[in-house]
């Protein structure tokens, strides 16, 4: 099914679709999920600078939860698995991979493109989460994994720079 075909199929009046996809962002035709990765960058860089670390880990349980339930009622709806539209996950993940730095520009482009890298390669066992882990908990889940060896090494980079 293409990309166009399988957005076709989501219905965007639904809160679970419009959170899935965080309102439309994972609808873009070109690499949805680097969107929503960049897209969360300001957001994290605001609720850090408001908010502090508690502030931003707070805000990623939160997404990761309401991710959880989102994305799984995406999937039953449209009747596919882990739609690329479904962007939700990239957001926790990018937000996780940032929370244990400062806000700084450079560390926040290394942490993006440490996520990127780690949730394209899917590495173990990040691809093992991915392919074995269904439902909401699934497309959330390896993002989480992802974001957790992202944060480790640019926390390891950030310490020696």
């Amino acid at each position: 099914m293409t990309a166009e075909a399988e957005s076709a199929r989501l219905d965007l009046r639904h809160p679970a679709t419009l959170v899935a996809t965080c309102f439309g962002a994972g609808l873009v035709r070109w690499a949805p999920g680097t969107a929503a990765s960049a897209l969360a960058l300001p957001a994290a860089w605001l609720l850090r600078s408001h908010a502090g670390t508690i502030g931003l880990a707070a805000a990623t349980l939160a997404v990761l939860a309401i991710g959880i339930w989102a994305a799984g009622a995406c999937e039953r709806r449209s009747g596919t698995r882990d739609s690329p539209a479904i962007v939700i996950d990239e957001v926790a993940g990018q937000w996780i991979a940032l929370l244990l730095i400062p806000p700084d520009p450079a560390a926040y482009g290394i942490g993006f493109v440490l996520f990127r890298l780690f949730d394209v390669a899917k590495p173990w066992p990040i691809g093992l989460v991915d392919r074995h882990v269904k439902g909401g908990m699934g497309v959330m889940l390896d993002d989480v994994v992802a974001g957790v060896f992202a944060a480790v090494v640019l926390w390891n980079v950030w310490v020696w720079l």
